[in-house]
């Protein structure tokens, strides 16, 4: 414990930003991360509790008290060893993590948490810019082939495993690009790519392949998936070459909105807005759907709508008003009750501070147009009561609305590449695997593994990075009898 009293002696010092005018004017990055000072700071707020809440708040399991003590003391190389023994991208978790951990941290209960990402942020920047962080290839290989289908956070994860443990793996990846839904669904503005190119140059030199445009399966996905194959390889082709096979695509399959109207031109999914944007940022393309002068409407309250606000804000939309069907949070969680588990309160984000008009508790019944183009939409105000939503007489409204962006999540992954395969599924579409026990994230298909959203539906970046990592784990001791991979 670096500073005994630093809890009761220091104040929480969060992450900066260029100002709005400045950083809507482009797609780079704009959080501005801790001095090495102001890192120190808020490494002296560590409680060093006896039970540290925030490791086991975290999907990984990050072992926080640890490496905000070195950070305190300086050692900040031995802080990144720390950090990376149990997170293989914290590059990623550092700029777009919601921060389960600081919502666990013990000084959460009657102050203001930790600012533990903001500290992740530093310690890995600090790496990369000093070269601390390099390739680690096997020392002996094992003659063992594992295929990867998915390149997001789950699959490069597993890769970067079984890769240490000396397996060849090879990564297939349906678009033209490496990096899955961290390439394509998260703007520019909030994950730089060139950390996704930085990290696969070290994946690449620890003896991982990368196979793009090629989609594994029997039949292309459906409309809303992203998805540049010019090649499809069987199932069956892939299990004859390799002696295993993890799924670890994305759930992405959007949430519809079948209410009559929804065939106008002007109403799209999130994800039909937002890929074709990343990709003209790396200069693959126009994006067709453009938001300029436009009065958008975005459906949905999730981190997907916000991303659609801050890329609406960019193209200089007229007006911009993100809806949700769900009640207004409170503004403060009741922490007793909450603590340490994930609060439910008012979140706003750095795009709503952009410019957006917010409301809840709205139900859509119709989009509006003229000439097969979109106009507006007919909504109403619900409200909750025992435990049903009911409409509010005499509360419709209209909205004006030229584009209408749904962003109401995702109900499961790829249904071509699990029935392509066989994969059992359980009741939300989701490949059914264990965690527990022998042969955990293993399909009902031998040699076929699962893991992240593929396995667990649509959820955080850092439980997928979990999730790679344990089925790596149990990929290895299904190849080898045992494994020394970290769980």
């Amino acid at each position: 414990m670096g500073k005994p009293t630093g809890f009761m002696e220091l104040e929480r010092l969060s992450e900066g930003y260029l100002p709005v005018a400045k950083r809507i004017k482009n797609y780079r990055e704009f959080v501005l991360h801790l001095t090495d000072d102001q890192a120190r700071t808020q490494g002296a707020r560590c409680m060093d509790c006896g039970i540290p809440f925030c490791t086991s708040g975290c999907p990984v399991n990050n072992i926080i008290p640890d490496w905000n003590d070195l950070v305190y003391r300086g050692n900040w190389k031995e802080a990144l060893e720390v950090l990376h023994s149990t997170n293989n991208f914290p590059e990623v978790t550092g700029r777009i993590c919601p921060a389960p951990c600081e919502a666990a941290c013990t000084l959460n209960i009657n102050n203001d948490a930790v600012g533990i990402k903001s500290i992740e942020h530093a310690i890995i920047d600090k790496g990369g810019e000093n070269g601390w962080v390099v390739p680690q290839p096997a020392a002996n290989k094992t003659g063992k082939k594992v295929a990867i289908v998915g390149s997001g956070p789950a699959g490069l994860a597993a890769a970067q495993q079984l890769a240490r443990a000396g397996h060849g793996v090879t990564v297939f990846e349906k678009n033209s690009r490496i990096g899955g839904l961290l390439r394509y669904g998260i703007p520019d503005f909030k994950l730089d790519k060139r950390l996704i190119d930085w990290r696969m140059a070290q994946l690449q030199a620890e003896g991982v392949k990368f196979k793009t445009s090629v989609f594994i399966g029997d039949a292309a996905p459906g409309k809303g998936v992203a998805n540049d194959a010019n090649k499809t390889i069987k199932p069956k082709e892939l299990l004859k070459k390799f002696d295993a096979v993890i799924l670890a695509g994305g759930a992405e399959q959007p949430r519809d909105l079948p209410v009559p109207g929804r065939q106008l031109v002007g109403v799209h999914y999130a994800l039909e807005f937002l890929i074709p944007q990343n990709k003209e940022v790396a200069g693959d393309g126009k994006n067709l759907i453009n938001a300029k002068g436009k009065h958008v409407v975005v459906i949905g309250g999730g981190d997907t709508g916000s991303d659609c606000v801050g890329t609406s804000n960019r193209h200089g939309a007229a007006s911009i008003t993100q809806i949700e069907v769900m009640p207004r949070a409170p503004d403060q969680e009741n922490k007793p009750l909450t603590w340490p588990n994930w609060p439910l309160k008012l979140r706003t984000s750095s795009s709503h501070e952009e410019g957006c008009q917010r409301d809840w508790a709205i139900a859509t019944r119709e989009f509006i147009g003229k000439n097969g183009k979109l106009t507006g939409l007919k909504a109403v105000r619900v409200e909750f009561k025992d435990g049903k939503m009911q409409e509010v007489p005499g509360s419709e409204f209209v909205l004006k609305a030229d584009l209408v962006l749904l962003a109401m999540g995702f109900t499961n992954p790829l249904q071509q590449v699990l029935d392509a395969f066989g994969v059992a599924k359980d009741a939300r579409g989701n490949a059914k695997a264990s965690t527990d026990g022998m042969g955990c994230y293993k399909t009902n298909v031998d040699k076929v593994f699962a893991a992240g959203d593929m396995r667990r539906g649509q959820s955080l970046v850092v439980w997928a990075i979990r999730e790679g990592r344990q089925a790596a784990r149990a990929v290895d001791e299904y190849l080898m009898g045992c494994s020394a991979l970290p769980r």
